[in-house]
Protein backbone atom coordinates (compact mmCIF):
# COMPACT_ATOMS: atom_id res chain seq x y z
CA UNK A 1 0.00 0.00 0.00
CA UNK A 2 0.97 3.28 -0.72
CA UNK A 3 2.55 5.71 1.69
CA UNK A 4 0.29 7.56 3.70
CA UNK A 5 1.14 10.68 5.28
CA UNK A 6 -0.39 11.63 9.22
CA UNK A 7 -2.13 14.79 7.95
CA UNK A 8 -5.60 13.89 8.42
CA UNK A 9 -6.90 14.21 12.14
CA UNK A 10 -9.87 13.65 13.47
CA UNK A 11 -10.85 14.06 16.86
CA UNK A 12 -7.08 14.60 18.27
CA UNK A 13 -5.63 11.54 16.41
CA UNK A 14 -4.01 12.34 13.14
CA UNK A 15 -4.04 9.01 10.47
CA UNK A 16 -1.74 6.20 11.38
CA UNK A 17 1.80 5.74 9.04
CA UNK A 18 1.86 3.38 6.47
CA UNK A 19 2.54 -0.04 7.92
CA UNK A 20 5.53 -2.02 6.19
CA UNK A 21 4.97 -5.77 5.47
CA UNK A 22 7.54 -6.30 8.15
CA UNK A 23 5.77 -5.06 10.62
CA UNK A 24 2.43 -6.91 9.60
CA UNK A 25 4.23 -9.77 9.58
CA UNK A 26 5.25 -9.67 13.21
CA UNK A 27 1.74 -8.58 14.21
CA UNK A 28 0.03 -11.82 12.37
CA UNK A 29 2.87 -14.10 13.46
CA UNK A 30 1.75 -12.91 17.15
CA UNK A 31 -2.18 -12.83 16.24
CA UNK A 32 -1.67 -16.68 15.37
CA UNK A 33 -0.22 -17.43 18.71
CA UNK A 34 -3.08 -15.60 20.51
CA UNK A 35 -6.28 -16.52 19.03
CA UNK A 36 -7.93 -18.10 21.27
CA UNK A 37 -11.61 -18.38 21.65
CA UNK A 38 -12.69 -19.48 18.79
CA UNK A 39 -14.01 -17.80 16.05
CA UNK A 40 -15.89 -15.02 18.29
CA UNK A 41 -12.87 -14.48 20.27
CA UNK A 42 -10.55 -14.48 17.03
CA UNK A 43 -12.59 -11.49 15.26
CA UNK A 44 -12.56 -9.80 18.93
CA UNK A 45 -8.74 -9.80 19.06
CA UNK A 46 -8.85 -8.27 15.64
CA UNK A 47 -11.22 -5.65 15.69
CA UNK A 48 -9.09 -4.73 19.22
CA UNK A 49 -5.94 -4.86 17.13
CA UNK A 50 -6.98 -3.59 13.87
CA UNK A 51 -9.93 -1.16 14.24
CA UNK A 52 -9.67 0.26 17.58
CA UNK A 53 -5.89 0.12 18.59
CA UNK A 54 -3.82 0.51 15.57
CA UNK A 55 -6.13 2.06 13.04
CA UNK A 56 -5.15 0.00 10.28
CA UNK A 57 -8.73 -0.54 8.95
CA UNK A 58 -11.88 1.54 9.47
CA UNK A 59 -14.77 -0.11 11.43
CA UNK A 60 -17.28 0.15 8.45
CA UNK A 61 -14.63 -1.38 5.72
CA UNK A 62 -13.49 -4.26 8.64
CA UNK A 63 -17.41 -5.31 8.95
CA UNK A 64 -18.10 -5.31 5.22
CA UNK A 65 -14.56 -7.84 4.58
CA UNK A 66 -16.36 -9.62 7.49
CA UNK A 67 -19.93 -9.77 5.92
CA UNK A 68 -18.24 -11.59 2.73
CA UNK A 69 -15.96 -13.82 4.94
CA UNK A 70 -19.22 -14.64 6.77
CA UNK A 71 -20.52 -15.98 3.26
CA UNK A 72 -17.99 -18.47 2.16
CA UNK A 73 -17.18 -22.14 3.71
CA UNK A 74 -14.07 -22.11 5.70
CA UNK A 75 -13.08 -20.24 9.05
CA UNK A 76 -14.01 -16.89 8.14
CA UNK A 77 -11.59 -15.46 11.01
CA UNK A 78 -8.50 -16.46 9.09
CA UNK A 79 -10.33 -15.68 6.00
CA UNK A 80 -10.55 -11.91 7.55
CA UNK A 81 -6.74 -12.00 8.59
CA UNK A 82 -6.12 -12.62 4.87
CA UNK A 83 -8.59 -10.42 3.32
CA UNK A 84 -7.05 -7.62 5.56
CA UNK A 85 -3.41 -8.57 4.78
CA UNK A 86 -4.29 -8.83 1.16
CA UNK A 87 -6.07 -5.40 1.01
CA UNK A 88 -2.63 -3.74 2.80
CA UNK A 89 0.11 -5.40 1.26
CA UNK A 90 -1.04 -7.66 -1.95
CA UNK A 91 -0.97 -10.94 -2.48
CA UNK A 92 1.78 -11.97 -0.37
CA UNK A 93 0.45 -10.10 2.25
CA UNK A 94 -2.76 -11.53 2.54
CA UNK A 95 -0.69 -15.27 2.14
CA UNK A 96 1.47 -13.88 5.35
CA UNK A 97 -1.75 -13.42 7.28
CA UNK A 98 -3.69 -16.46 6.03
CA UNK A 99 -0.73 -18.61 6.67
CA UNK A 100 0.75 -17.14 10.47
CA UNK A 101 -3.12 -17.44 11.42
CA UNK A 102 -2.76 -21.08 11.09
CA UNK A 103 1.09 -22.31 11.74
CA UNK A 104 1.41 -21.79 15.28
CA UNK A 105 -1.39 -24.21 15.83
CA UNK A 106 -0.28 -26.63 13.23
CA UNK A 107 3.23 -27.25 15.15
CA UNK A 108 1.16 -27.16 18.44
CA UNK A 109 -1.08 -29.75 17.41
CA UNK A 110 1.35 -32.35 16.03
CA UNK A 111 3.43 -31.71 19.55
CA UNK A 112 -0.22 -32.85 21.49
CA UNK A 113 -1.30 -34.99 18.97
CA UNK A 114 1.85 -37.38 19.33
CA UNK A 115 1.88 -37.05 23.08
CA UNK A 116 -1.86 -37.81 23.25
CA UNK A 117 -1.27 -41.11 20.87
CA UNK A 118 2.08 -41.97 22.13
CA UNK A 119 0.94 -41.71 26.01
CA UNK A 120 -2.75 -41.48 26.21
CA UNK A 121 -2.75 -44.92 28.03
CA UNK A 122 -0.62 -43.17 30.95
CA UNK A 123 -2.86 -42.90 33.99
CA UNK A 124 -2.45 -39.09 34.51
CA UNK A 125 -2.86 -38.64 30.70
CA UNK A 126 -5.93 -40.68 30.35
CA UNK A 127 -7.51 -39.16 33.18
CA UNK A 128 -7.57 -35.86 32.26
CA UNK A 129 -8.79 -36.60 29.13
CA UNK A 130 -11.61 -38.61 30.96
CA UNK A 131 -12.76 -35.38 32.54
CA UNK A 132 -12.39 -33.41 28.92
CA UNK A 133 -14.28 -35.99 27.17
CA UNK A 134 -18.04 -34.36 29.43
CA UNK A 135 -16.80 -30.85 29.08
CA UNK A 136 -16.57 -31.45 24.75
CA UNK A 137 -19.99 -32.66 25.18
CA UNK A 138 -21.17 -29.55 26.96
CA UNK A 139 -19.40 -27.43 24.72
CA UNK A 140 -20.94 -28.58 21.85
CA UNK A 141 -24.53 -27.85 23.13
CA UNK A 142 -23.36 -24.57 23.89
CA UNK A 143 -22.57 -24.07 19.89
CA UNK A 144 -25.76 -25.29 18.80
CA UNK A 145 -27.79 -22.96 21.47
CA UNK A 146 -25.04 -19.76 20.31
CA UNK A 147 -25.58 -20.18 17.34
CA UNK A 148 -28.93 -21.03 17.08
CA UNK A 149 -30.20 -17.75 19.05
CA UNK A 150 -28.63 -16.31 16.44
CA UNK A 151 -29.91 -17.87 12.81
CA UNK A 152 -33.30 -19.37 14.47
CA UNK A 153 -35.50 -16.41 14.06
CA UNK A 154 -38.93 -17.56 12.90
CA UNK A 155 -40.81 -21.02 12.76
CA UNK A 156 -39.61 -21.35 8.57
CA UNK A 157 -35.82 -21.20 9.68
CA UNK A 158 -36.42 -24.00 13.05
CA UNK A 159 -38.35 -26.32 10.79
CA UNK A 160 -34.93 -26.30 8.70
CA UNK A 161 -33.09 -27.07 11.81
CA UNK A 162 -35.26 -29.63 12.89
CA UNK A 163 -35.48 -31.30 9.42
CA UNK A 164 -31.71 -31.11 9.04
CA UNK A 165 -31.44 -32.86 13.22
CA UNK A 166 -33.63 -35.44 11.49
CA UNK A 167 -31.99 -35.95 8.43
CA UNK A 168 -28.84 -36.73 9.63
CA UNK A 169 -29.50 -38.85 12.87
CA UNK A 170 -32.38 -41.07 11.72
CA UNK A 171 -31.64 -41.14 8.13
CA UNK A 172 -27.62 -40.84 8.32
CA UNK A 173 -27.89 -38.45 4.97
CA UNK A 174 -24.68 -37.27 4.34
CA UNK A 175 -23.43 -33.66 5.15
CA UNK A 176 -22.95 -32.33 1.74
CA UNK A 177 -26.90 -33.24 0.57
CA UNK A 178 -28.04 -31.34 4.05
CA UNK A 179 -26.18 -28.21 2.98
CA UNK A 180 -26.98 -28.30 -0.87
CA UNK A 181 -31.01 -28.90 0.50
CA UNK A 182 -30.86 -25.79 3.05
CA UNK A 183 -29.03 -23.68 0.09
CA UNK A 184 -31.95 -24.69 -2.59
CA UNK A 185 -34.85 -23.87 0.30
CA UNK A 186 -32.76 -20.50 0.83
CA UNK A 187 -32.53 -19.70 -2.76
CA UNK A 188 -36.39 -20.41 -3.58
CA UNK A 189 -37.94 -19.23 0.36
CA UNK A 190 -35.49 -15.99 -0.37
CA UNK A 191 -37.63 -15.23 -3.07
CA UNK A 192 -41.10 -16.36 -2.35
CA UNK A 193 -40.90 -15.16 1.40
CA UNK A 194 -37.69 -12.45 1.44
CA UNK A 195 -39.19 -11.29 5.13
CA UNK A 196 -38.12 -15.11 6.57
CA UNK A 197 -34.73 -15.06 5.54
CA UNK A 198 -33.57 -11.87 6.03
CA UNK A 199 -30.69 -11.76 8.33
CA UNK A 200 -28.87 -8.44 10.00
CA UNK A 201 -25.52 -10.10 9.90
CA UNK A 202 -22.39 -7.91 10.42
CA UNK A 203 -24.28 -5.07 9.44
CA UNK A 204 -22.23 -0.96 8.77
CA UNK A 205 -21.22 0.66 11.76
CA UNK A 206 -21.38 4.15 12.40
CA UNK A 207 -18.78 4.22 14.76
CA UNK A 208 -15.38 5.62 14.38
CA UNK A 209 -12.12 5.02 16.48
CA UNK A 210 -10.79 8.03 14.53
CA UNK A 211 -8.69 8.02 10.77
CA UNK A 212 -7.47 4.89 10.00
CA UNK A 213 -4.99 3.87 7.30
CA UNK A 214 -7.21 2.02 5.48
CA UNK A 215 -10.93 4.45 5.94
CA UNK A 216 -14.53 4.76 4.74
CA UNK A 217 -13.32 6.88 1.67
CA UNK A 218 -10.17 5.52 1.12
CA UNK A 219 -9.68 4.31 -2.57
CA UNK A 220 -9.47 0.23 -3.10
CA UNK A 221 -5.80 0.08 -4.03
CA UNK A 222 -4.81 -0.63 -7.69
CA UNK A 223 -4.54 -4.30 -6.72
CA UNK A 224 -7.77 -4.47 -5.33
CA UNK A 225 -9.29 -4.18 -8.53
CA UNK A 226 -11.00 -6.52 -10.61
CA UNK A 227 -8.97 -7.84 -13.64
CA UNK A 228 -10.16 -10.81 -15.39
CA UNK A 229 -6.77 -11.53 -16.14
CA UNK A 230 -5.81 -11.84 -12.51
CA UNK A 231 -8.67 -14.29 -11.73
CA UNK A 232 -7.76 -16.28 -14.40
CA UNK A 233 -4.05 -16.51 -13.34
CA UNK A 234 -5.68 -17.05 -9.58
CA UNK A 235 -7.60 -19.73 -10.77
CA UNK A 236 -4.90 -21.83 -12.83
CA UNK A 237 -2.42 -21.07 -9.59
CA UNK A 238 -4.58 -22.56 -7.36
CA UNK A 239 -5.26 -25.45 -9.77
CA UNK A 240 -1.48 -26.44 -9.72
CA UNK A 241 -1.21 -25.89 -6.16
CA UNK A 242 -4.11 -28.55 -5.57
CA UNK A 243 -2.79 -30.63 -8.73
CA UNK A 244 0.55 -30.86 -7.81
CA UNK A 245 0.68 -32.51 -4.25
CA UNK A 246 -2.30 -34.84 -5.14
CA UNK A 247 -0.99 -36.01 -8.38
CA UNK A 248 2.53 -36.67 -6.23
CA UNK A 249 0.59 -38.84 -3.46
CA UNK A 250 -1.51 -40.69 -6.18
CA UNK A 251 1.80 -41.38 -7.90
CA UNK A 252 3.21 -42.17 -4.56
CA UNK A 253 0.56 -44.32 -3.15
CA UNK A 254 -1.68 -44.78 -5.10
CA UNK A 255 -5.08 -43.37 -5.39
CA UNK A 256 -6.63 -45.59 -2.44
CA UNK A 257 -3.42 -44.81 -0.25
CA UNK A 258 -4.42 -43.11 2.92
CA UNK A 259 -2.94 -39.97 1.93
CA UNK A 260 -4.25 -39.69 -0.95
CA UNK A 261 -7.60 -40.08 0.05
CA UNK A 262 -6.98 -37.78 3.05
CA UNK A 263 -6.11 -34.95 0.08
CA UNK A 264 -9.12 -35.58 -1.35
CA UNK A 265 -11.49 -35.50 1.68
CA UNK A 266 -10.65 -32.78 2.99
CA UNK A 267 -10.52 -31.04 0.00
CA UNK A 268 -14.17 -31.69 -0.04
CA UNK A 269 -14.72 -30.83 3.64
CA UNK A 270 -13.05 -27.05 3.32
CA UNK A 271 -15.93 -26.62 0.28
CA UNK A 272 -18.54 -27.74 2.97
CA UNK A 273 -17.34 -25.75 6.40
CA UNK A 274 -20.42 -23.02 6.07
CA UNK A 275 -21.62 -22.04 9.76
CA UNK A 276 -18.31 -22.95 11.01
CA UNK A 277 -15.71 -25.68 12.59
CA UNK A 278 -18.68 -27.48 14.41
CA UNK A 279 -20.94 -27.23 10.91
CA UNK A 280 -17.94 -29.58 9.08
CA UNK A 281 -16.97 -31.93 12.35
CA UNK A 282 -20.25 -34.12 11.79
CA UNK A 283 -18.70 -34.69 8.07
CA UNK A 284 -15.71 -35.43 9.04
CA UNK A 285 -16.87 -37.54 11.81
CA UNK A 286 -18.74 -39.52 8.70
CA UNK A 287 -16.13 -39.60 6.87
CA UNK A 288 -12.93 -40.11 9.32
CA UNK A 289 -14.13 -42.64 11.69
CA UNK A 290 -17.25 -44.29 9.62
CA UNK A 291 -15.99 -44.80 6.46
CA UNK A 292 -12.18 -44.71 6.51
CA UNK A 293 -11.53 -45.38 9.99
CA UNK A 294 -8.58 -42.99 10.62
CA UNK A 295 -9.47 -43.18 14.43
CA UNK A 296 -12.60 -43.66 16.63
CA UNK A 297 -15.19 -41.56 18.08
CA UNK A 298 -13.59 -40.86 21.22
CA UNK A 299 -10.03 -40.33 19.65
CA UNK A 300 -12.39 -37.57 17.31
CA UNK A 301 -13.83 -36.45 21.19
CA UNK A 302 -10.19 -36.20 22.13
CA UNK A 303 -9.24 -34.18 19.35
CA UNK A 304 -11.47 -31.94 19.70
CA UNK A 305 -11.03 -31.04 23.22
CA UNK A 306 -6.74 -30.60 21.79
CA UNK A 307 -8.47 -27.91 19.28
CA UNK A 308 -10.18 -26.30 21.66
CA UNK A 309 -7.25 -25.67 23.83
CA UNK A 310 -4.79 -24.12 21.01
CA UNK A 311 -4.91 -20.93 19.29
CA UNK A 312 -6.06 -20.61 15.88
CA UNK A 313 -9.35 -21.63 13.64
CA UNK A 314 -10.93 -25.15 15.52
CA UNK A 315 -11.05 -26.78 12.05
CA UNK A 316 -7.14 -27.24 12.87
CA UNK A 317 -9.13 -30.53 14.24
CA UNK A 318 -8.17 -31.85 10.98
CA UNK A 319 -4.25 -31.79 11.44
CA UNK A 320 -5.06 -34.16 14.52
CA UNK A 321 -7.54 -36.50 12.40
CA UNK A 322 -4.87 -36.51 9.96
CA UNK A 323 -2.17 -37.26 11.96
CA UNK A 324 -3.62 -40.05 14.26
CA UNK A 325 -4.81 -41.69 10.88
CA UNK A 326 -1.28 -41.96 9.68
CA UNK A 327 0.19 -42.56 13.20
CA UNK A 328 -1.84 -45.59 13.10
CA UNK A 329 -1.95 -47.04 10.02
CA UNK A 330 1.56 -46.60 9.83
CA UNK A 331 1.82 -45.37 6.48
CA UNK A 332 6.05 -45.16 6.24
CA UNK A 333 6.39 -48.16 8.22
CA UNK A 334 6.70 -49.42 12.06
CA UNK A 335 9.68 -47.26 12.29
CA UNK A 336 8.50 -43.70 10.65
CA UNK A 337 5.37 -43.52 12.71
CA UNK A 338 5.49 -39.73 13.86
CA UNK A 339 6.95 -39.11 10.28
CA UNK A 340 3.62 -40.43 8.97
CA UNK A 341 1.60 -38.35 11.26
CA UNK A 342 3.26 -35.30 11.16
CA UNK A 343 3.19 -35.40 7.04
CA UNK A 344 -0.39 -36.48 6.84
CA UNK A 345 -1.40 -33.29 9.37
CA UNK A 346 0.38 -31.18 7.55
CA UNK A 347 -1.10 -32.28 4.13
CA UNK A 348 -4.51 -32.09 5.20
CA UNK A 349 -4.41 -28.13 6.67
CA UNK A 350 -2.89 -27.97 3.15
CA UNK A 351 -5.96 -29.24 1.42
CA UNK A 352 -8.29 -27.37 3.35
CA UNK A 353 -6.72 -24.00 3.87
CA UNK A 354 -6.14 -23.68 0.55
CA UNK A 355 -9.54 -22.60 -0.78
CA UNK A 356 -9.69 -20.54 2.16
CA UNK A 357 -7.07 -17.79 0.49
CA UNK A 358 -8.31 -18.56 -2.85
CA UNK A 359 -11.93 -17.55 -2.55
CA UNK A 360 -10.29 -14.56 -0.60
CA UNK A 361 -7.79 -13.10 -3.48
CA UNK A 362 -10.11 -14.12 -6.53
CA UNK A 363 -13.32 -12.54 -4.23
CA UNK A 364 -11.53 -9.57 -2.92
CA UNK A 365 -11.76 -7.37 -5.66
CA UNK A 366 -15.44 -7.93 -6.49
CA UNK A 367 -16.26 -7.28 -2.39
CA UNK A 368 -13.80 -3.82 -2.95
CA UNK A 369 -16.05 -2.59 -6.06
CA UNK A 370 -18.94 -2.07 -3.80
CA UNK A 371 -18.84 -1.19 0.35
CA UNK A 372 -22.70 -1.58 0.39
CA UNK A 373 -23.65 -4.07 2.38
CA UNK A 374 -23.66 -7.95 0.73
CA UNK A 375 -26.99 -9.42 -0.77
CA UNK A 376 -27.97 -12.66 -1.83
CA UNK A 377 -27.67 -14.23 1.65
CA UNK A 378 -31.10 -16.35 2.09
CA UNK A 379 -29.32 -19.78 0.82
CA UNK A 380 -26.27 -18.42 4.24
CA UNK A 381 -29.78 -18.13 6.20
CA UNK A 382 -30.75 -21.19 5.33
CA UNK A 383 -27.55 -23.17 5.70
CA UNK A 384 -26.89 -21.95 8.91
CA UNK A 385 -30.30 -23.07 10.53
CA UNK A 386 -29.45 -26.03 9.25
CA UNK A 387 -26.52 -26.25 10.93
CA UNK A 388 -27.49 -26.21 14.07
CA UNK A 389 -29.57 -29.42 13.47
CA UNK A 390 -26.24 -31.01 12.79
CA UNK A 391 -24.28 -29.28 15.82
CA UNK A 392 -27.66 -30.55 17.56
CA UNK A 393 -26.95 -34.16 16.39
CA UNK A 394 -22.90 -33.59 16.81
CA UNK A 395 -23.64 -33.81 20.51
CA UNK A 396 -26.02 -36.52 20.47
CA UNK A 397 -23.17 -38.58 19.20
CA UNK A 398 -20.53 -37.13 21.86
CA UNK A 399 -22.73 -37.41 24.43
CA UNK A 400 -23.88 -41.34 23.74
CA UNK A 401 -20.15 -41.98 23.44
CA UNK A 402 -19.44 -40.10 26.53
CA UNK A 403 -22.16 -41.60 28.50
CA UNK A 404 -22.95 -44.56 27.78
CA UNK A 405 -18.80 -46.11 26.53
CA UNK A 406 -20.27 -49.73 26.65
CA UNK A 407 -23.70 -48.55 24.53
CA UNK A 408 -26.97 -48.41 25.81
CA UNK A 409 -27.01 -52.12 26.99
CA UNK A 410 -24.30 -50.79 29.81
CA UNK A 411 -24.38 -48.70 32.24
CA UNK A 412 -24.63 -44.97 32.66
CA UNK A 413 -21.35 -43.19 33.32
CA UNK A 414 -22.44 -41.12 36.15
CA UNK A 415 -19.16 -39.29 37.03
CA UNK A 416 -18.84 -38.34 33.27
CA UNK A 417 -22.85 -37.30 33.46
CA UNK A 418 -21.89 -34.75 36.71
CA UNK A 419 -18.99 -33.43 35.17
CA UNK A 420 -21.14 -32.77 31.77
CA UNK A 421 -23.50 -30.93 34.24
CA UNK A 422 -21.70 -29.08 36.02
CA UNK A 423 -19.43 -27.85 32.67
CA UNK A 424 -22.69 -26.88 31.17
CA UNK A 425 -23.50 -25.06 34.22
CA UNK A 426 -20.23 -23.04 33.97
CA UNK A 427 -20.87 -22.11 29.85
CA UNK A 428 -24.44 -21.34 30.27
CA UNK A 429 -24.47 -20.01 33.79
CA UNK A 430 -21.21 -18.40 34.80
CA UNK A 431 -20.07 -17.87 31.02
CA UNK A 432 -16.70 -19.03 31.75
CA UNK A 433 -14.62 -19.32 28.93
CA UNK A 434 -13.84 -23.05 26.73
CA UNK A 435 -10.43 -22.84 27.98
CA UNK A 436 -11.32 -22.46 31.80
CA UNK A 437 -14.00 -25.02 31.38
CA UNK A 438 -11.93 -27.89 29.87
CA UNK A 439 -9.10 -27.39 32.16
CA UNK A 440 -11.31 -27.34 35.40
CA UNK A 441 -12.99 -30.87 34.10
CA UNK A 442 -9.17 -32.31 33.29
CA UNK A 443 -8.66 -32.06 37.03
CA UNK A 444 -11.83 -33.43 38.15
CA UNK A 445 -11.81 -36.02 35.67
CA UNK A 446 -8.10 -36.92 36.72
CA UNK A 447 -9.08 -37.27 40.52
CA UNK A 448 -11.86 -39.68 39.71
CA UNK A 449 -9.97 -41.55 37.32
CA UNK A 450 -7.11 -41.69 40.10
CA UNK A 451 -9.54 -42.74 42.87
CA UNK A 452 -11.09 -45.58 41.14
Amino acid sequence: MSKVLPSTVEGGLSKPEAISLREAFWFWLKLGFISFGGPAGQISIMHQELVERRRWISQRRFLHALNYCMLLPGPEAQQLATYIGWLMHRTWGGVIAGVLFVLPSLFILIALSWMYIAFGEVPVVAGLFYGIKPAVTAIVVQAAHRIGSRALKNNWLWAIAAASFAAIFAFNVPFPLIVLGAALIGYVGGRLAPEKFRTGGHGAAKKSFGPALIDDDTPSPEHARFSGFKLALLALTGAVLWALPMGILIVLFGWEGTLTQMGWFFTKAALLTFGGAYAVLPYVYQGAVGHYGWLTPTQMIDGLALGETTPGPLIMVVAFVGFVGAYVSQVFGADHVFLAGAVAATLVTWFTFLPSFLFILAGGPLVESTHNELKFTAPLTAITAAVVGVILNLACFFGYHVLWPQGFSGNLDWPSALIAILAAIALFRFKRGVIQVLMACALVGLAVHLLR
